[in-house]
């Protein structure tokens, strides 16, 4: 059986980020300005907790507030310089309601289509 994981938990707050890195029940925290800064002070640690002249790669678990899929979104953004916020409708955009069902969403005269026709086939 392998070895228990090591957890690293990133919060922001506000610019920066606490970063959790625990294993075996050894919790070491630590500030970074930034995600990416975060996520190297993260290696730093699990190499502090691991030891450096470990031979093995431990396994790390890198979670955005206990979400792995969402620390992976939110790196990504930051390494590429993405926004990782939707960008609110404006205040003054009225929002449409949207069409029944069965409700003709396109006025077109057809009769201007048959008259067209009558002319093409002549």
């Amino acid at each position: 059986m392998g070895a228990t994981p090591i957890l690293v938990n990133y919060q922001p707050q506000g610019e920066d980020w606490t970063v959790n890195v625990e294993s075996d029940g050894t919790v070491l925290t630590e500030q970074a300005p930034g995600l990416i800064a975060a996520r190297d002070r993260a290696d730093q640690m699990v190499e502090q907790l691991t030891g450096a002249d470990n031979d093995r790669k431990p396994t790390v678990v890198h979670l955005l507030e206990g979400d792995a899929f969402a620390f992976t979104t939110a790196y990504l953004h930051a390494r590429h310089g993405l926004s990782t916020q939707p960008k609110p409708p404006a205040v003054d955009t009225p929002v449409a309601e949207p069409p029944t069902v069965g409700e003709n969403t396109q006025e077109m005269d057809l009769s201007e289509l048959a008259d067209d026709k009558a002319e093409t086939d002549n």
